[in-house]
């Protein structure tokens, strides 16, 4: 076994560690109760609602309210898994989690402000528990279906609305906009979750599931219908002005045209095999060269990003990254806590007083201060290892013509535009995109080849044809 496969734990054999595991004999500790219960025989497709529902509400409601969902989720993953005797699917992905739990553990414990980070550690423990849930109930192809379909019709609507805002206006809530820029008073929308950055962050994963929505639902009504999310969410997202966001869309469409070009590739003439990916890339680049020449809105915000400190918002970034690198600089190792009351009790013995902040404006920065350099490790190992795999079962479902490969790209393209907006941005750390980050994570691990069930029956309207 190379070097390489150990760290990406391609051969890992989950059996084993079953049979060794003290926390495994407690799996199916209930089971007679399960046995006994006629409700819990819909364990999964429950489960599945409780997922649906916090899809559903997360744009719309509190971040308390999108708690206690959450702490329902932790709970009903708790009675499921100490019910059921089926297997828990422990990927190399699963794996990964646990010890990016056990290293903010760590973190917690070595924190300066440990009432704080028991707050954040807490708040990381119940996304967890929702990717373990997640991805236990994704492994049925129906309920996977279901749950991206729910998820969809939801960004829909936050989509329509943001779209609205355009049209019609908005209250701008903050100074999103540099005041001596000629976008200055320019619309920016934020539909329902209240800030353009976190809008955009929201609608990169909606946009990857829709395009694969083109590929995967049949009839023309369910393809009329991804087609008009794919414009709609893609309109709404140009419309938010986040640069990161804008980024993170051509981030996004890169990876999805990288595992496109995987997964026709053996159905393609020599030809198209050399040819397509320049071609469509250099047709992609001709036609933002083109839009950036002519859509003055759009120039103007593109070259803000390079003016430095000239222009106000990466001025702020400056120097709450200077702050933030302080912060590094004296807890290096397990860093100050997870979560933002542990940053916001730290950040203001370094900050400088004209910058005040709620996070440190990068993901990666972020890992840092609040786990330490062990947490970014292992965050960075986390991304390697979902890709290895992600690829591999891809693989997979590309050689038996499982159309339902097609989400796992989505997911996999979607995490790509999360993570390039999170170089810049800190809206990954929002409840409603870090739902959505282990609701990706998820629909990874979920397509383990021993696990993922494929249904025969007839799919419902805006569930797929299974192959």
């Amino acid at each position: 076994m190379s070097a390489w496969t150990k760290i990406l734990l391609s051969d890992l054999h989950s059996n084993k560690w079953h049979s060794g595991s003290y926390f495994y004999r407690l799996v199916g500790i209930l089971s007679p109760w399960y046995r006994g219960s006629w409700l819990l025989q819909w364990s999964e497709p429950l489960g599945t609602c409780l997922l649906c529902l916090l899809l559903i509400l997360s744009p719309f409601v509190s971040t308390s309210l999108i708690g206690l969902l959450l702490l329902a989720v932790a709970a009903y993953w708790v009675i499921v898994t100490l019910s059921q005797e089926q297997p828990l699917g422990i990927t190399p992905i699963h794996v990964l989690v646990l010890v990016y739990w056990f290293i903010a553990t760590i973190a917690t414990a070595f924190s300066p402000v440990k009432q704080e980070a028991i707050v954040g550690w807490v708040k990381l423990t119940l996304y967890l528990v929702m990717f373990a849930l997640a991805a236990r109930v994704l492994r049925s192809s129906r309920l996977t279906n279901w749950a991206i379909a729910t998820f969809l019709l939801t960004a829909l609507v936050v989509s329509a609305y943001g779209i609205r805002q355009q049209f019609f206006g908005v209250q701008q809530l903050a100074t999103w906009n540099d005041p001596n820029s000629p976008l200055a008073h320019e619309t920016r929308v934020y539909s329902y979750l209240g800030n353009p950055n976190l809008l955009g962050g929201y609608l990169l994963p909606a946009i990857a599931l829709s395009i694969a929505a083109v590929f995967i639902w049949q009839g023309w009504l369910q393809k009329t219908l991804a087609l008009t999310m794919v414009g709609v969410n893609s309109a709404c997202l140009y419309f938010t002005d986040s640069r990161g966001a804008w980024l993170a869309m051509v981030g996004l469409l890169f990876v999805f045209l990288l595992l496109l070009r995987f997964w026709w590739r053996d159905y393609l003439p020599y030809f198209w095999r050399v040819w397509l990916l320049p071609l469509v890339f250099g047709s992609l680049a001709g036609f933002l060269l083109v839009a950036f020449l002519t859509v003055e809105p759009l120039r103007l915000r593109i070259t803000s990003i390079f003016a430095g400190r000239e222009d106000s918002s990466n001025n702020f970034r400056m120097n709450v990254w200077e702050a933030v690198f302080k912060m590094i600089r004296d807890y290096p190792i397990t860093g100050i806590g997870p979560g933002n009351e542990a940053f916001n009790k730290v950040y203001p013995r370094y900050m400088n007083s004209r910058y005040p902040a709620l996070s440190s404006y990068s993901v990666l920065l972020e890992h840092v201060v609040e786990m330490g350099y062990l947490g970014l490790v292992c965050f960075l190992w986390l991304i390697a290892v979902t890709i290895d795999f992600g690829i591999r079962q891809l693989n997979h479902l590309r050689s038996a013509g499982n159309r339902q490969g097609f989400w796992l790209m989505a997911a996999i393209a979607g995490m790509a535009g999360l993570l390039v907006q999170g170089v810049f941005d800190t809206v990954w750390y929002r409840p409603q995109i870090s739902i959505l980050w282990w609701f990706m994570l998820a629909i990874v691990a979920s397509y383990y080849s021993s696990f993922k069930i494929t249904d025969q029956t007839d799919e419902p309207d805006l569930a797929i044809a299974k192959q």
